[in-house]
């Protein structure tokens, strides 16, 4: 069994929000593997689909306990599936990436994402697979460092930027794809 979770905001108001990146490719995955629907599991305070992918059993989950507390909710699945963080990937917005970009890490810092720390910080390890989604504004081809970044990743996407995430979302797929079946 392969955890694979999306992080960000629970409701309606946040739908389309660039803080929400993680979800909404979670979804996207969870659909182009044909994947039930997601459904509240009240134990672990987060929206959940079970599927498999090539012969992998693999569990979707959307926390909803907001984005600075994911941390709770990965600690009990891991608890109650009897898994460790190698069987974990964390999929995630990161303003420090420009828009249209991402990276995958493993065994790195937060970096300021309080999402990512709250699970660090619950597991005691940063030593878990992360797909970095990037949201990051740029200006001539360089990132803008952004004083009020917590206001800016509650912003819903642009027209623009949603075809920009949209274009590399298929790619992005492939490699949750990958990144979990090889966890």
């Amino acid at each position: 069994m392969k955890l694979v979770v999306g992080l960000g905001n629970p409701g309606k108001e946040y739908e389309n929000t660039r803080h929400n990146a993680g979800f909404a490719l979670i979804d996207k995955f969870g659909k182009s593997q044909d994947f039930p629907e997601f459904e509240l599991n009240k134990k672990f305070n987060a929206r959940i689909s079970k599927g498999s992918v090539d012969g992998q059993d693999f569990l979707l989950a959307k926390p909803q306990t907001f984005m600075n507390l994911s941390g709770e909710t990965v600690r009990a699945m891991l608890d109650f599936y009897k898994l460790t963080p190698d069987d974990i990937l964390v999929v995630h917005d990161d303003i420090d990436l420009p828009l249209g970009k991402y990276r995958i890490a493993t065994d790195s810092s937060s970096a300021g994402h309080n999402g990512v720390q709250n699970i660090i910080d619950k597991l005691g390890t940063q030593k878990f697979k992360r797909i970095r989604i990037g949201i990051g504004e740029t200006k001539e081809g360089i990132l803008v460092c952004r004083i009020d970044a917590h206001n800016f990743v509650l912003q819903k996407f642009s027209k623009e930027e949603s075809e920009i995430i949209e274009k590399i979302s298929e790619e992005i797929l492939e490699e949750i794809k990958k990144a979990a079946i090889h966890l």
